[in-house]
């Protein structure tokens, strides 16, 4: 069994990029904002939300396994998801709370049982592995019915880590999209939930999407084979989570106004819509839970028009977590964006390299979505130009594992300026891949 040690609290620092200066008459300020969290300690006597006590009380996790009747073709895909499952529960921590969840067009406790969730320890990793390998298919899907079981079994443990793990093959036809988004909406805020679609008979969207709502990842295991070493990295990922709830709080001045906020790496998420009011003129933005990591976020606000040689703080970014009280904790780093007017045309018009690779990693995931979906509806020529578009981008970019993954579903003619043709057969599973991770971005190139 894997032991990983229990890490420190993270310490937070918040580092803006961005090109201040505005020509005359110049209203829209773009800053990169990349916010690290390294592990030991605390910053400026700020913790996260208090702990309960114990072995490690700090996190509950809920495995929530198709069972449906296609996980038996083939026969393979149940075996390899049950052997999947085991590798994740190996990989729990001593104390950490868990349940194992089987999803058809119903969800049943497949361990502990009872609404109740297991302690992590030797005896109950073994009891949950027996109960695994009971695990059977046969019936439907309706995936909302499995994120509510898990969130009344994650609520029910004082934790201020709570995190759910998703694998589907299918797609969710016994239960409306209403449904599946009602659950959404009622799970949002409440855990963080990584789904994963394996095989070619599911579809992106929708595990797309609740991986974005439940501010998690998305992926493909095309290969059943390839289930137990990503279960593996996503439990272990989980484990190193320290610090739940984090909220990029981002406070604008009287007359500004912000345009947007979103993710840009590792993913593009976006976060303008989620947006929770936090007193005057502020606003908290939804991140999830942090360990050892680091992400950036893409702000853009609007600020009055001033004169030449004035200038004017447009935004200041801070990170806070909510507390037991209702109120939130500011966790001690923050950052500035500014805005300075002047003539200096060559000072004005120049684009922060920061800000213009993340605005190209951004219009590539557009850029690949859109394309796919062309493609999808039989429109040959927009397929061709937006995919075009996106290997340019990639290109440019440096985004070698999108440029590979693109290159399977199109013949590159010349990548810089965008040519290419559609490939007249592409595997499903090349196509799902570029979809699923046409959201990945890499970082500016040093």
């Amino acid at each position: 069994m894997a032991n990983f040690s229990k890490p420190s609290v993270p310490r937070f620092s918040v580092d803006v990029y961005q090109n201040e200066y505005l020509p005359e008459g110049g209203r829209e300020v773009n800053a990169i904002v990349t916010v690290t969290s390294t592990g030991g300690g605390t910053l400026a006597g700020a913790t996260a939300a208090p702990r309960p006590a114990g072995p490690d009380a700090g996190a509950a996790v809920a495995l929530m396994v198709d069972c449906s009747g296609s996980m038996d073709y083939p026969p393979t895909k149940m075996r390899n998801a049950r052997d999947a499952t085991v590798a994740a529960v190996d990989t729990l921590r001593d104390g950490v709370h868990f349940a194992v969840i089987g999803g058809t067009h119903v969800a049943k406790e497949v361990y502990p049982g009872g609404g109740h969730l297991a302690v992590a320890d030797a005896g109950t990793r073994e009891q949950a592995k027996q109960a695994l390998r009971r695990l059977s298919a046969g019936g439907g899907t309706a995936i909302g019915t499995w994120l509510r079981l898990a969130d009344r079994l994650l609520s029910s443990a004082d934790v201020a880590i709570r995190h759910g793990i998703l694998l589907t093959d299918g797609r969710n036809e016994h239960e409306s999209p209403e449904d599946l988004k009602a659950a959404l909406d009622a799970c949002a805020g409440r855990f963080t939930c990584d789904a994963r679609g394996v095989g070619t008979d599911w579809e992106v969207k929708e595990v797309t999407s609740i991986a974005s709502a439940l501010l998690g990842s998305a992926d493909i295991v095309a290969d059943p084979a390839g289930l137990a070493a990503d279960f593996t990295r996503m439990m272990e990922n989980a484990m190193g989570k320290e610090v739940a709830d984090v909220a990029l709080r981002v406070w604008t001045p009287v007359g500004t106004t912000i345009r947007f906020v979103k993710q840009v790496a590792p993913t593009v998420e976006e976060l303008t819509g989620r947006r929770t009011e936090a007193g005057p003129r502020a606003g908290d933005y939804p991140t999830g839970s942090w360990g050892d990591e680091s992400r950036d976020y893409h702000v853009c606000v609007e600020v009055p028009a001033a004169g030449l040689g004035q200038e004017m703080l447009a935004a200041r970014v801070s990170l806070v977590v909510p507390q037991p009280d209702g109120s939130a904790q500011n966790l001690g780093a923050q950052g500035l964006v500014r805005a300075v007017w002047t003539d200096d045309m060559t000072a004005s018009t120049s684009i922060n390299p920061q800000v213009a690779h993340y605005t190209g990693q951004a219009e590539l995931a557009q850029a690949i979505q859109e394309g796919l979906d062309l493609r999808k509806a039989g429109d040959i020529d927009g397929a061709t130009a937006k995919l075009g578009r996106a290997v340019q981008l990639a290109g440019a970019s440096g985004n070698a594992d999108t440029a590979k993954l693109l290159a399977k579903v199109v013949d590159v003619v010349d990548a810089a300026t965008g040519t290419v043709r559609l490939k007249a057969k592409v595997a499903e599973a090349d196509e799902m891949t570029l979809e699923t991770r046409s959201t990945k971005t890499v970082r500016v190139k040093k």
